[in-house]
């Protein structure tokens, strides 16, 4: 373990980007974020995948390399820093932790991505603020001129994660209910897995700094429905006070309880959207279709989700038998069962 800070590269507008700070926080490990050009500036490699964050980490020549990727990135510091783990040490919850990681980056990101960039009070909001983040001293053209080819670029991107006019119903909903899950939950307990954070906390409030907090149509949503999630993303920004006991996991016998209607909501919309995209990998198709929570949905197909499903199956089989057994136990009957390929 080594105290020199960490050096990575991100904006605020990112939500991957304020995963891993509050994770950073958590875990008491320094950092230096780079905002801008400040990266460039010191003469930092570039990533094969231009993805924020990047961190700049020595590779096994003691060469600085450019590395992506907020979930595997999570898993390398758990083992190079110790103390304030934000992995469970029990599989069963470990296990659930990394669906329920997957489900924030890779499903309410739709909504994330939505909301933002299809209404309008959204698109002028992000439109205006995500260039002065990283220019906060260009020129009032030059950001201009930005905002406009940043909201040109990523509302022509919509549709590359789901987000258009047949699917739009079915996003809106699951945020919805989502919000009123996590409202029910926190109201047991702090966190998703108990009284301590885990990644899985970390990546479902890293879509609500933007949800909850940025982008006026989800955040108002949000504001009327739960303000509890808008206080409790607050929160998560700096838990570097929290405790980290060991007693402070939940109990395994009150997950269903607990973490049902979470589950239930991944395998009602999550498990079927990345069902249909491996069905349709597997045959070379450039579309999905299929139907979500009673409607149609239709997206383009998504290489790197069809990993996160390989990689959710290889958790599974990565656990001992009781452990698999106590996870079937918990899926019957929300839909998430459907993930695992027995």
């Amino acid at each position: 373990m080594s105290n020199t800070p960490l050096k990575f590269k991100g904006v605020p507008g990112s939500p991957y980007t304020k995963k891993m700070l509050a994770y950073l926080r958590f875990r008491h490990i320094p950092y230096q974020l780079l905002i801008g050009d400040q990266a460039a500036s010191l003469g930092m490699p570039s990533a094969k995948v231009d993805l924020l964050p990047t961190f700049y980490l020595s590779n096994a020549n003691g060469e600085t390399e450019a590395v992506v990727d907020s979930t595997p990135l999570i898993r390398r510091f758990e083992n190079d820093y110790q103390g304030r783990q934000a992995i469970p040490s029990n599989p069963v919850l470990a296990f659930l932790n990394y669906l329920i990681e997957d489900y924030g980056d890779e499903w309410l990101t739709k909504a994330m991505f939505h909301y933002r960039w299809h209404f309008d009070a959204d698109i002028k909001m992000a439109g205006t603020i995500l260039p002065r983040w990283s220019g906060i001293q260009s020129s009032e053209d030059k950001l201009i001129a930005m905002s406009d080819y940043i909201a040109d670029r990523q509302i022509s991107r919509l549709y590359v994660v789901g987000s258009n006019d047949v699917t739009a119903d079915v996003i809106e909903n699951s945020y919805k209910r989502f919000l009123s899950i996590m409202d029910d939950l926190i109201q047991k307990q702090t966190f998703v897995l108990g009284q301590r954070p885990s990644s899985a906390d970390f990546g479902l409030y890293a879509q609500l700094t933007q949800l909850a907090k940025f982008d006026p149509t989800p955040a108002q949503i949000c504001m009327e429905q739960a303000p509890r999630v808008h206080a409790w993303t607050d929160i998560v920004d700096d838990l570097s006070g929290n405790a980290a006991e060991d007693r402070d996991w939940m109990n395994v016998a009150d997950i269903k309880t607990n973490l049902g209607p979470l589950l239930s909501e991944i395998g009602r919309v999550y498990a079927p959207a990345l069902l249909a995209n491996a069905e349709a990998l597997q045959k070379g198709a450039s579309e999905m279709e299929t139907t979500i929570d009673g409607q149609r949905w239709v997206q383009p197909t998504f290489v790197y989700q069809g990993k996160c499903l390989a990689a959710i199956n290889q958790e599974y089989q990565n656990l001992d038998a009781d452990s698999r057994a106590q996870i079937d136990d918990i899926f019957a009957g929300t839909g998430c069962e459907t993930l695992l390929f027995q």
